[in-house]
């Protein structure tokens, strides 16, 4: 039976590397394996309907990233609201019926931030609009599908830093929003025994072998 895996956790702790070598893994073991990235307002489908405004607005739509134009666009209330509303109904689409069907269709499914990933990010960007209170987003919660295994992993936010200025990320998050992740991470895994966390300032292959271990746990990979 296929399985679907969630990996979740702060920039540059790992979590595509370790993906890639699970992905891998599958692979050597003959087994269907499909990676999903996701994020909140930055999905397939969303990125889709945002190339279509721009066909119809030019220049009036907001460029991507943490630029003064989309920040002025979203410090309006309605465009706000609107924004997370389609936000949330993309990832309905894709968490509740797309995944479903790629696990019908026999592929081990790993995901590459899931729904907890989402929530921090809309709640460090709009703190105000209280979005695990929305019926929308109790919706998307509910129907989503459930992860057989669900890991976060973390480093410190220095690590962080180092590690995102080595890659040279575009939009690196500021060292108060990476705290803040950090500590819903951490509050997170303390209160879902369900979670899997691990600490990954040590080597890959360290790293991978504790996920390793952890999978046949649950009775994944017991070949690997």
């Amino acid at each position: 039976m296929s399985k679907f895996i969630v990996f979740s956790g702060i920039d540059s702790a790992g979590k595509s590397t370790q993906i890639e070598l699970l992905k891998v893994e599958y692979f050597k073991l003959k087994q269907k394996c499909f990676v999903f990235w996701s994020r909140g307002g930055y999905t397939p489908g969303f990125q889709k309907f945002k190339n279509l405004l721009r066909i119809f607005l030019g220049n009036k739509l907001a460029k991507p990233g943490n630029t003064p134009q989309r920040r002025k666009v979203l410090s309006n209330s309605f465009f706000r609201k609107l924004w997370l509303i389609i936000a949330i109904l993309d990832l309905i689409y894709y968490y509740c019926i797309y995944l479903r069907f790629m696990k019908l269709r026999n592929f081990n499914i790993i995901c590459d931030r899931y729904l907890m990933d989402t929530l921090i990010d809309f709640n460090i960007a709009y703190p105000n609009e209280k979005i695990e209170d929305w019926i929308l987003w109790k919706l998307l919660n509910y129907t989503s599908l459930k992860p057989d295994v669900h890991f976060i992993l973390a480093i410190s936010v220095v690590e962080s830093k180092k590690r995102s200025l080595k890659k040279n990320e575009p939009f690196p998050d500021s060292s108060k929003d990476l705290s803040l992740r950090l500590n819903n991470y951490i509050d997170y895994a303390k209160s879902n025994d369900k979670v899997d966390f691990i600490w990954c300032e040590k080597s890959v292959k360290i790293v991978n072998d504790e996920i390793v271990t952890k999978l046949n746990k649950h009775g994944i990979l017991d070949d690997y």
